[in-house]
C-alpha cells in the first residue's frame, strides 16, 4: 500500500531536479561555445605577415632574370690564317693600349706577301716595257710619215708640173689624171700613218691605265697583307680587362676566328632572359628595375634580340648608373620591366596571400579577429599589389598565406 510522501523528501525531490536541469543548462552551453569556437579557425599573431593600406604609386612589372655585363666588350678576331705561337697575357689580367696579348705565325701570310710584292715589280718593268716599246713604234711611224710627207709634196709638184704641160700641149691628159691618183695614194697611205700613230697612243694609254689598276690593286693587297701580319702581333686597343683567351698553343686559326675579348670594366648594362610569353610587351624604351642585393637600379630597356631560342627572349637593359659600386662581371640580377604606371592608389605590401589565391577578397584585422571582406585588385609588381576597392587607407590586412582559411568568414588571432 502506498504512502504519501511527506513534505521534506519532495522538497528533496525537487532540489534534484532543479540541479539537473541546470547541469543539462550548463553542459548544453558548454557544448554550443565548444561547438562554435571548433567552427571558428584561430591563428597565432606571430605567425601572421600583415600589412597597412596606404596610398601611393605602383608600377606594373614583368619579371625576368639577368647579369651583369660590361657595356663595351671588344671580339679580337685573328686577320689571318695561322698558328698560335704564343699567348703572352691570360685571362683576367689588365691591359693597355698596345699591350700584346698573342702572337701569331706569319709565315704563311709572308710567303703570300713575298709573292705580290714580285708580282708588282713584274708589273712595273711591263709598264717600262710598253713605253719603250711604243716610243720604237712611234720612231718608226714618225719615220714613215716624214717620207709619205715628202712623197706627197713631191706627186703634188709633178701634178703641177703634168698640169702645166697640158696647158703647153707638153703631155696628155691621162698623165695629168695618173699624176692625180698617185697623189691620192700618197696622201691616204699619209693619213693611215697618222692614224696608226693615234691608235698607238691611244693603246698604250689603255694598257697603261690596266696596269695602274693592277698595280694599285696589288698595292692594296700588299698594304692589307703588311696590315695583317703587323695584326698577328695581337694587341689591346684601349684600357680593359681580357675576359677570354684562346690559349692553346700550337692550335690553327682561320681569319675571322675569335681569338679574345677584351671588356671595358668602367661601365656596364644587364643582359636578361624572360619568356617568349611576353615577347609582345618588351619593347625598346621601356623602363626597369634591376635589383641586385636588394638595391633597385634604374633602367632602360636598351634592345631586344630578334630570334627567340628554347622559348626564351633575351634583351638588353641600360643603366642610368652605369659604373655602380655593386656591379661586377656575371653578377646575377632579378629585373623588373615597367608596362602601366598609376601614381596614386590604395596599395599594399606584396606577399604569399596575392601568389596562393586568385579570389577576390581580403582579411582585414580587426582586434583579435581577421575577417574576410570582399576587395577588388588592380594592378601589381613585386613589391605592391593595388587594392581597388574594399579597403580604406590604415586598415591593416593579412599578406600571409591564407588558402586554407579562404572560406572562413573570420579568424581568430591568438
Amino acid at each position: 500500500m502506498d504512502r504519501e510522501l511527506s513534505a521534506t523528501t519532495k522538497q528533496a525531490n525537487k532540489r534534484r531536479r532543479i540541479w539537473q536541469i541546470g547541469i543539462a543548462l550548463a553542459v548544453l552551453v558548454f557544448a554550443i561555445v565548444g561547438f562554435r569556437s571548433l567552427l571558428t579557425p584561430a591563428l597565432r599573431k606571430d605567425k601572421l605577415r600583415t600589412a597597412v593600406v596606404e596610398r601611393g604609386p605602383v608600377v606594373a612589372t614583368i619579371s625576368a632574370s639577368g647579369v651583369v655585363v660590361p657595356e663595351h666588350e671588344q671580339v679580337i678576331t685573328s686577320p689571318i690564317q695561322a698558328r698560335i705561337e704564343q699567348v703572352v697575357l691570360k685571362a683576367g689580367e689588365q691591359v693597355k693600349p698596345g699591350d700584346q696579348i698573342l702572337l701569331l705565325d706569319r709565315a704563311f701570310t709572308q710567303l703570300a706577301y713575298d709573292k705580290l710584292k714580285d708580282e708588282q715589280q713584274l708589273n712595273q718593268h711591263k709598264s717600262v716595257q710598253l713605253r719603250l716599246n711604243l716610243r720604237k713604234t712611234l720612231n718608226q711611224l714618225a719615220s714613215q710619215l716624214s717620207i709619205k710627207q715628202m712623197r706627197v709634196k713631191s706627186l703634188q709638184a709633178q701634178l703641177e708640173d703634168e698640169k702645166y704641160l697640158l696647158k703647153i700641149g707638153g703631155t696628155t691628159q691621162e698623165s695629168v689624171k695618173q699624176a692625180e691618183l698617185n697623189l691620192k695614194i700618197a696622201q691616204q697611205e699619209l693619213q693611215e700613218i697618222e692614224h696608226d700613230m693615234a691608235t698607238e697612243r691611244e693603246l698604250l694609254k689603255a694598257n697603261e691605265q690596266e696596269l695602274g689598276f693592277t698595280l694599285a690593286m696589288q698595292g692594296r693587297s700588299i698594304e692589307e697583307l703588311q696590315r695583317k701580319m703587323e695584326q698577328a702581333e695581337v694587341r689591346a686597343t684601349h684600357n680593359g680587362v681580357i675576359t677570354w683567351v684562346k690559349n692553346e698553343i700550337g692550335s690553327i686559326v682561320n681569319a675571322g676566328d675569335v681569338i679574345a675579348r677584351l671588356a671595358d670594366l668602367s661601365s656596364y648594362k644587364v643582359k636578361a632572359t624572360i619568356s617568349d610569353t611576353y615577347a609582345g610587351q618588351l619593347k625598346p624604351g621601356a623602363g626597369a628595375i634591376v635589383r641586385i642585393n636588394n638595391t633597385d637600379m634604374q633602367g632602360v630597356v636598351s634592345s631586344v634580340e630578334p630570334t627567340v631560342t628554347n622559348g626564351i627572349v633575351t634583351f638588353y637593359v641600360a643603366l642610368q648608373d652605369k659604373a655602380h659600386q655593386l656591379l661586377r662581371p656575371n653578377l646575377r640580377a632579378d629585373v623588373y620591366v615597367e608596362l602601366v604606371s598609376k601614381t596614386d592608389v590604395l596599395r599594399v605590401k606584396n606577399g604569399p596571400y596575392f601568389n596562393s589565391t586568385a579570389a577576390q577578397q581580403v582579411f582585414v584585422v580587426q582586434g583579435d579577429e581577421a575577417i574576410r571582406k570582399p576587395a577588388k585588385t588592380g594592378i601589381s609588381n613585386v613589391d605592391y599589389v593595388e587594392l581597388e576597392s574594399g579597403v580604406q587607407p590604415g586598415d591593416v590586412i593579412v599578406i600571409s598565406d591564407m588558402a586554407e582559411y579562404q572560406h572562413a568568414e573570420k579568424v581568430k588571432l591568438k
